[in-house]
């Protein structure tokens, strides 16, 4: 499959518990693309990726062990919103 393809299927069908898994692919298949053009384009998947594994690791959705799991993060009821401070 085309690595451009690759990256938006991973940002769609990625979970909490698949989500780790398909950031690092997708940093792998980033890596093969030949020019920056065609990485730039993809900033909007690569950073949605990240985004999505950090809000769900702040929420605890992570599976316990994952990096970026909720270890060591305090706990926050779902649907709850964090105070920043």
């Amino acid at each position: 499959m085309d690595p451009v393809e690759e990256i938006k299927r991973l940002y769609y069908a990625t979970s909490p518990r698949t989500v780790q898994r398909d950031l690092a692919r997708a940093v792998e298949l980033l890596k093969t693309l030949p020019d920056e053009a065609a990485r730039e384009r993809l900033a909007v998947f690569m950073d949605g990726l990240s985004q999505m594994r950090s809000e769900w690791a702040s929420q605890g959705a992570l599976p316990p062990g994952q990096p970026g799991g909720s270890e060591g993060l305090p706990s926050t009821p779902r649907g709850a919103r964090r105070r920043r401070h």
